[in-house]
């Protein structure tokens, strides 16, 4: 070839290269915008619901919830079946043979030791360890890897080689320790026990959670090791890209364009394929609400997965006004049992009935910073607990509900929205000027609220910054409870909006001073809120500590009579919600879903909100509007069952 003709070449296949190589996708068979931008796709790191959400779709662990059951029940996974020990301590679970990587290779017990070892790593700073602390010596092993760490940065190793050389050594004996000290083991490929410290009721939900999901241990393995400067576990996040991911849940990750979109194909040697009646799956990145909600109304988007635009109240208002419309009819369909969604369906089409608001298991709280100092130094006064609680009760928490978010949420004035867990009764929470019945009752609430303040010398030129993120209305509802402290306390407040990963990461850092925040339940348990508040938690962003609290959430750990073990995790919420308050509970969530259901099926109205997108149908058209959509029968088989109340 001319050398002359070779940069025209090099020229044309770069154009035909821009003009072929991003090449638009065919459409997915069903696209749905997540909340927000995944952080991460590596289960033994995740915290927030939009990456759980979507790791649910790509990864799979011993257990799940059977998210159509109006029971939420236990069913099987990765593992087949399971014993447990007369002494409830210890779990035997069996994986089933046709459990396989997206590789092909199969999935082993071993794969489970090496993930929750990763997840036990103080190395690795995961929010849910204490999730892995069930397990019969997780924090001894814990402890034992932080003081090898920090005695490791104190000593002197000689040369960059004998550094290098003795940050493995101490990773060797990390591995071996864990064998040694932690009460999981590998009998075979195909046989895992894991023993507890002590009986856990909820263990099983714990194992349903995906922080608990394996990861392929020859890929992470390559993006993994210790640094020869402080002998921690370095990671590089590589692995987790479109294309390298390797996972054994129903899909498989294709492409991740960051800030642009995700897209997954099913898994091929998944072991419950024939039950998944998609084939492709699309997260388009819409960050903006608006744009998401125009993107669903002109045919882009079949699913909005969180709905948080700022006129989301109007929607659901008219969802209600068009629900009213055909009142006898829905009075019909629920006499029979039929939840919201299936009730929908059944009705006249309306783009009015493609807003679904469901109750969810959160709340929606502001955190106080607790620690003695602020981030610039100064002494805090969120410090002492009095002060907490003066501005606890000036926050007028029924007029946020009402009139911000005007979603039928209740007002909160405890952590665990009542009546959501079997067994457990709440508190009765702090005074609050919203509980007020007259306006002499609410001015007596502000006087005891100014009475605190002055017992704990508050100053009286002191201004509160009350940081939140943008969008989904947080500007709103800071608004109104600087107006509320203005107003009852006389206190002025800095209102300082932040870029959401900015904000996550003040959070994490104790770097404010009042903030906004929100937790969802993980599993079907009191300790899955209350635990968020223990000294050593990971998503203790409030850096509260209480010794009487701990205390009382290990005798609850210790408790094997039903009763006085809920009745210890009650007084230990009564401490957060009516003394200490390290947080503020301001209402419990109801979550906006954007679907049509005469055409999506396999979404739970459980208050749970746990939702799997690979349980989803996409339906055609074709059925009269009065008749409800017939489902898959693999994939669906229990959702007209429990809607009609029956036993699956």
């Amino acid at each position: 070839m001319s050398r002359m003709l070779i940069p025209v070449v090099v020229l044309v296949a770069l154009v035909a290269f821009a003009i072929f190589g991003d090449r638009p996708q065919p459409r997915a068979d069903l696209t749905f915008i997540n909340s927000s931008e995944v952080n991460t796709l590596d289960p033994q790191r995740m915290s927030w619901m939009h990456d759980l959400r979507t790791a649910r779709l790509l990864y799979e662990g011993l257990v799940k919830n059977d998210v159509l059951s109006d029971e939420f029940t236990i069913i099987p996974a990765v593992a087949e079946s399971w014993e447990l020990s007369e002494d409830a301590r210890t779990y035997t679970f069996h994986l089933r043979e046709n459990a396989k990587w997206s590789n092909g290779e199969p999935v082993t017990a071993h794969d489970f030791v090496f993930s929750w070892r990763r997840a036990l790593l103080p190395d690795l700073v995961s929010d849910y360890v204490k999730m892995f602390m069930n397990i019969e010596g997780s924090d001894d092993f814990y402890n034992w890897r932080q003081e090898a760490l920090d005695a490791f940065a104190d000593q002197d190793f000689g040369t960059d080689e004998q550094q290098r050389q003795a940050a493995y050594a101490l990773w060797d004996e990390t591995k071996s320790k864990f064998d040694e000290m932690v009460g999981l083991k590998a009998v075979d490929d195909r046989t895992l026990i894991v023993k507890l410290k002590r009986p856990t009721p909820y263990f099983l939900e714990i194992c349903a959670f995906t922080v608990l999901a394996p990861v392929y241990q020859p890929l992470v393995e390559q993006y993994e090791r210790p640094d020869p400067m402080t002998g921690r576990l370095v990671r590089r996040p590589g692995w987790t890209k479109g294309g390298v991911l390797i996972s054994n849940g129903p899909f498989e990750l294709t492409s991740w364009r960051f800030k642009r979109d995700m897209r997954m194909e099913q898994n091929p040697h998944y072991w419950d394929r024939d039950s998944i009646a998609i084939r492709s799956v699309s997260i388009p990145s819409i960050s903006d609400p608006n744009a998401g909600v125009l993107a669903y109304q002109t045919g882009s988007i079949d699913w909005i997965s969180d709905v948080t635009s700022p006129y989301r109240g109007d929607m659901v208002a008219q969802k209600l006004e068009f629900l009213e419309e055909h009142k006898e009819r829905v009075a019909e369909l629920e006499s029979l049992g039929y939840d919201q969604f299936s009730i929908t369906r059944m009705l006249p089409d309306d783009p009015r009935a493609h807003t679904h608001a469901v109750s969810s298991f959160g709340t929606y709280f502001y955190n106080f910073n607790t620690k003695p100092r602020l981030p610039d130094g100064r002494e805090n006064p969120f410090a002492d607990a009095r002060v907490r609680r003066a501005f606890a009760m000036c926050i007028d928490k029924p007029a946020i509900a009402r009139e911000i978010r005007r979603l039928g949420e209740p007002s909160a004035w405890t952590l665990i929205p009542p009546g959501s867990i079997g067994g457990y009764t709440s508190p009765k929470g702090l005074p609050n000027i919203g509980d007020a019945s007259s306006e002499a009752e609410r001015q007596s609430i502000i006087a005891d609220a100014k009475a605190l303040l002055e017992e704990a010398d508050f100053p009286d030129d002191f201004v509160v910054e009350l940081a939140f993120n943008k969008d989904a209305g947080h500007d709103l509802i800071g608004q109104a409870i600087a107006k509320s402290w203005q107003k009852s306390l006389g206190v002025q407040t800095s209102l300082s909006q932040k870029e959401i990963k900015i904000f996550r990461e003040d959070l994490k850092n104790k770097q404010y001073m009042t903030a906004r925040a929100g937790w969802f339940g993980d599993y079907g348990d009191p300790t899955t809120f209350l635990y968020i508040n223990h000294s050593k938690d990971g998503n203790n962003d409030r850096a509260y500590n209480n010794p009487i609290y701990d205390q009382l959430l290990e005798d609850a750990s210790n408790e094997l009579d039903p009763v006085k073990r809920m009745e210890l995790l009650s007084e230990a919420e009564r401490i957060i919600v009516e003394e200490d308050l390290p947080l503020v509970p301001i209402f419990h969530y109801a979550t906006i879903y954007m679907f049509d259901a005469k055409k999506i099926t396999g979404l739970s109205t459980h208050p749970r909100t746990k939702q799997n997108a690979f349980l989803i149908d996409v339906l055609g058209d074709g059925i009269g509007p009065d008749q409800p959509r017939p489902m898959n029968p693999e994939n669906i088989q229990t959702s007209t069952r429990s809607a009609l109340g029956e036993s699956p």
